[in-house]
């Protein structure tokens, strides 16, 4: 399944959690779009604190979301794709979680 879904867009929130529970893949179109200029502000002030880019920590949220999301986020450099790699490596606590989770306007089961 592959429909638009990212920090910020997160309509497909129930399907998500649906397809995982039937252990079927999701993969989210435009996984690093749509970031209003606040949005992006307080995005980029969280990434600070975790010494990450906005988009590692925009990637990284959406690899915590659920085990059935698999991200193929386009990239145009060596440079950003290493960036991208490194994402999954990122580990989120629980509080930056939470704050991730209110950018979106959409509490997220996870």
């Amino acid at each position: 399944m592959q429909n638009h879904y990212n920090l910020i867009q997160r309509s497909d929130d129930a399907l998500v959690d649906d397809l995982a529970a039937q252990g079927i893949a999701y993969v989210p179109f435009f996984p690093l779009g749509g970031f209003t200029p606040i949005q992006s502000s307080a995005l980029s002030t969280i990434a600070q604190g975790l010494k990450a880019t906005p988009m590692q920590v925009a990637l990284a949220w959406l690899l915590h979301r659920a085990p059935n999301i698999l991200l193929i986020p386009g990239t145009s450099s060596v440079t950003h794709l290493r960036e991208n790699l490194q994402a999954s490596q990122l580990k989120l606590p629980d509080d930056v979680l939470a704050e991730l989770n209110t950018l979106g306007g959409v509490q997220s089961g996870h």
